[in-house]
């Protein structure tokens, strides 16, 4: 009797039934759901055709596969004819599994966006008024009225800004996107949007309309003035309707348009936004308003840059939370001040809710962190206000929300309130990208939990269409370096695949001609240089990152010539294979960015030559192993060359015959034994140094940026698990959990950010919620859950599944929503040890059983070697390792075993 098989969540680039991409070989997945151990697919059948009912006809397609002998089920390119703008393709999948048994996954479709620049026909439009350096003016609206004569079919808008915009047709909002089109380096590049506006349409007569932000393209972006790419943001829109005859209109953009300003006085990512709802102008989105005194829009030159799909998830709303407790101050000048705490450092907005006279002005003001007095800590923002106002049209019960600001905030202080604030007043709106969660974490303590949580929200704040390192201050800069170090652990919380293809993208786009990468992506003119050692570094780290836990070759493909000119940028820039040699006139880098071992330290300081150097060999063995990946095999070679040549200036310059390390710091020791650049012979010594160092601290780390996420990997992969516990579990600062016992929500920037005996810390730098030291988070799910990516089958085809259980936990469970389906590692110990994994139809698994030589590792009721779809390999390393298939398992090992 067959067996139950069910396909699920076909997929194309990334996405469920994506509107609008413009990849000429879209690639499509899938997951095969079965119970049956050892379960998978044997051969696929993928049918694509120009219409539903032709898919479900099987007949007339587009494009037949014919039964492939293959078990791929992961990004599986269309191979059939070239499709063209606007195209839907309709598809589905059949699939045969190991066993004969068929199943076939629901219909799905993709559509084409806009393949040829000569097809928007729009003219980049704005209002007349200019800002200045230092000064906003008010959101621009545009719009313009069109008649339909016929019944429609279909309609699309297509819509892109330089700025920011938010679009709308008769009277609504198009979409739930905000913050649209994203970040990118405009000099180069835009976004644009595609939107199924069909329904939102009428015969007869109809309006098109949009408001406008000055976003990141004319408003501050970091801490220098603003308007980086222009002087005031711009629109473009293309909307496509096709009549039920098959006949069509492109409704665009141009001087048929008009502009007023409204409610909006002031509109800035940073400062926020200023709201008089007394200037509102209802119904200027609907057909047959009066706009007899707006004006004819301004027209602007096609600034000939490329245009682009969105690639990865838009910015949407998530979240809601509402406030916790508030305290209540009416000591300033009569106007009481109420201040709110939100129970979580969020990234957002608020929804405010009231009814006042008209013309009362409710502030908010929102901080991460309160003063010893109770009221809201701003000096880290600097020169960012994220301040927002809201003038009352006094006309009952009015809601309000900002529209082209985010704030990060656990704290808000509201002023100009007559009366007392309900429950209803304030709501937390948490915006970032909208990526699914995939990683579920839980343990038998309740502050690793925090840290976990910690962790996710670090990320929620700071992956706001780029990952920023923080998002409060006036800065809010896509970081390389933090991206970098982060990209693992940030790929086991979120689906980051299209997040990081578009990153990887800005990145690249950033490139200069010599090679570098900068510092900071996209770049809006802070560094034109190389960002230096593990900050470029991310333009080979995060594509080999997103390979890894994607099987996502079309990354390392379209990023490999740019990772080439860096890797040979850092060969030409070195000497004798050391990068920032004694006397190199170059950037130098960051260094171990605030570790704690300064120079006035007596543990000394790590050479930025010795960082330089680690990551010149690093990248380049990477590369290397991408060359190999895509067939180039010279260049893997000269790579691999590069590699060892700066391995062995690593250990010329820097490691002494007896094995000690220069700068003799943890990270100098944490680098070299990571990256693999020690003698063999020297590899013990150096990590017996390292456990020396962490001992005399205290049981503390003293590393920074670089060298925190690899410190407790190092130390757990030579016997030192115990030692990583320690660490992972240490209450008192610097360490992850410091932070966690002083009530934070999200991850700090600094180990101290705040202290008992200091207070705060420089206020020049001190975010709270910055995600850098969060890249602990890959070791607990890996090491302590025990599931991991397997590089020679990426993408969890191939999954390592090795708990090392310690530090008093007596549970740990994790889920990973791969692209295979659901990982699942839940383990306990107290009289004996128990696991109970699954893998995923169509995978695989090593699995390490914690268990001693030649003790009795049993999987359900028998031995675990006899057991159906187990098989031993051996032992190592204290664990019975086994290779298992598909399915759920229930691992036992007795106590004292």
């Amino acid at each position: 009797m067959a067996e139950s098989l069910e396909i699920a969540q076909p997929r194309c680039e990334y996405r469920d039934n994506p509107l609008g991409i413009d990849v000429a070989q879209p690639r499509l997945s899938w997951q095969l759901v079965s119970e049956r151990r050892g379960a998978r697919q044997a051969a696929y059948r993928i049918a694509a055709a120009a219409s539903a009912s032709a898919l479900a006809d099987d007949a007339g397609l587009l494009w037949d596969s014919g039964k492939v002998e293959s078990d791929q089920s992961v990004q599986v390119p269309y191979a059939g004819p070239a499709l063209a703008s606007g195209q839907r393709v309709f598809w589905q999948v059949r699939v045969w599994d190991d066993a004969g048994n068929e199943a076939a996954s629901a219909p799905a479709w993709w559509e084409m966006g806009l393949l040829e620049r000569g097809e928007w026909q729009g003219q980049w439009i704005g209002g007349l008024e200019l800002g200045g350096p230092f000064t906003t003016s008010p959101a621009p609206f545009v719009r313009a009225e069109f008649t339909l004569d016929r019944p429609v079919a279909q309609a699309r808008l297509y819509a892109t800004a330089l700025g920011v915009y938010e679009a709308h047709i008769n009277g609504e909002k198009v979409g739930d996107d905000v913050l649209t089109p994203g970040w990118t380096d405009y000099a180069k590049r835009v976004q644009y949007q595609v939107y199924d506006v069909t329904g939102m349409l009428k015969q007869g007569e109809n309006a098109i309309g949009a408001i406008l932000g000055d976003g990141w393209y004319a408003g501050y972006v970091g801490w220098r003035a603003r308007q980086r790419y222009g002087d005031t943001p711009k629109f473009l829109a293309n909307l496509v309707v096709t009549y039920d005859d098959g006949s069509s209109d492109v409704f665009a953009t141009g001087d048929s348009w008009k502009t007023a300003y409204g409610p909006i006085i002031s509109s800035d990512i940073q400062m926020g936004e200023h709201y008089d709802a007394r200037r509102e102008m209802p119904g200027w989105d609907t057909a047959g308003f009066d706009d007899g005194k707006w004006r004819t829009v301004s027209l602007f030159p096609d600034p000939g840059i490329a245009f682009s799909a969105m690639v990865g998830p838009t910015v949407r709303h998530t979240v809601k939370l509402k406030p916790g407790t508030s305290s209540h101050d009416a000591s300033l000048f009569n106007n009481p001040r109420w201040v709110f705490d939100m129970g979580q450092n969020m990234v957002g907005w608020l929804r405010l809710k009231i009814s006042a006279p008209a013309g009362t002005t409710i502030t908010l003001r929102h901080a991460e962190v309160l003063n010893p007095d109770g009221t809201i800590y701003t000096t880290n923002l600097r020169r960012a206000q994220q301040t927002d106002h809201y003038t009352a049209k006094g006309e009952g019960e009015e809601i309000w929300e900002p529209r082209f600001t985010f704030h990060g905030f656990r704290y808000v202080e509201l002023s100009g309130f007559a009366g007392t604030p309900t429950d209803e007043t304030l709501t937390g709106i948490v915006l970032h990208s909208d990526m699914p969660q995939t990683m579920r974490f839980e343990s038998s303590d309740p502050l690793i939990n925090q840290l976990q949580h910690n962790i996710e929200w670090g990320q929620r704040g700071n992956f706001v269409d780029v990952p920023t390192d923080c998002p409060q201050r006036d800065e809010r800069l896509g970081w390389t370096g933090d991206a970098q170090v982060f990209i693992r652990t940030a790929a086991y919380n979120f689906d980051v695949s299209g997040f990081f293809t578009k990153w990887t993208r800005d990145l690249e786009d950033s490139q200069t001609a010599k090679g570098e990468f900068p510092m900071v992506s996209p770049n809006p003119g802070v560094a034109d240089v190389d960002g230096g050692p593990a900050w470029a570094d991310a333009g080979v780290i995060c594509p080999w990152t997103i390979y890894q836990c994607y099987g996502d070759k079309q990354i390392l493909i379209d990023r490999y010539a740019s990772m080439r000119r860096y890797v040979d940028f850092l060969n030409q820039t070195s000497r004798d294979g050391e990068r920032n040699y004694v006397g190199y006139d170059g950037w130098q880098g960051f260094g171990d960015w605030l570790a704690l071992d300064g120079s006035t330290d007596r543990f000394g300081i790590t050479p930025k030559g010795l960082i330089g150097t680690a990551f010149f060999s690093y990248s380049s063995r990477l590369l290397s192993r991408i060359a190999t990946i895509l067939g180039h095999h010279e260049d893997a070679a000269r790579y691999a060359r590069y590699a060892d040549t700066a391995r062995d200036a690593f250990q010329r310059v820097y490691v002494t015959p007896g094995g000690l390390v220069a700068g003799g710091t943890q990270a100098c020791y944490v680098l070299a034994l990571y990256f693999g650049l020690l003698p063999e012979a020297a590899r013990p010594a150096a990590i017996e140094t390292l456990v020396r160092d962490i001992k005399m601290r205290g049981n503390h780390l003293s590393t920074g940026f670089v060298a925190t996420p690899y410190i407790s990997r190092v130390l757990s992969d030579n016997g030192k698990t115990d030692v990583a516990y320690t660490l992972l579990k240490q209450t008192t600062w610097p360490s992850w959990l410091y932070s966690v016992t002083q009530g934070a929500t999200t991850i700090w920037e600094r180990w101290d950010g705040w202290t008992h005996d200091r207070g705060f810390q420089d206020p020049g730098m001190n975010s709270f919620n910055h995600y850098a030291y969060g890249a602990i988070g890959a070791w607990m799910y890996a090491v302590v859950a025990g599931i991991d990516v397997d590089d020679e089958q990426p993408g969890y085809k191939h999954i390592i599944m090795r708990p090392q259980p310690g530090g008093d936990f007596s549970h740990v469970a994790a889920e990973l929503k791969g692209p295979y389906g659901t990982i699942r590692s839940a383990w306990k110990q107290n009289n004996g040890f128990e696991w109970d994994i699954t893998v995923p139809a169509n995978s695989s698994a090593l699995v390490a059983v914690p268990a001693a030589e030649g003790a009795a590792v049993r999987e359900g009721d028998g031995p675990a070697d006899q057991a159906e779809g187990v098989r031993f390999l051996r032992h190592e390393n204290g664990a019975a390792v086994y290779e298992v298939g598909a399915g759920s398992y229930h691992f036992t090992v007795e106590a004292g075993a």
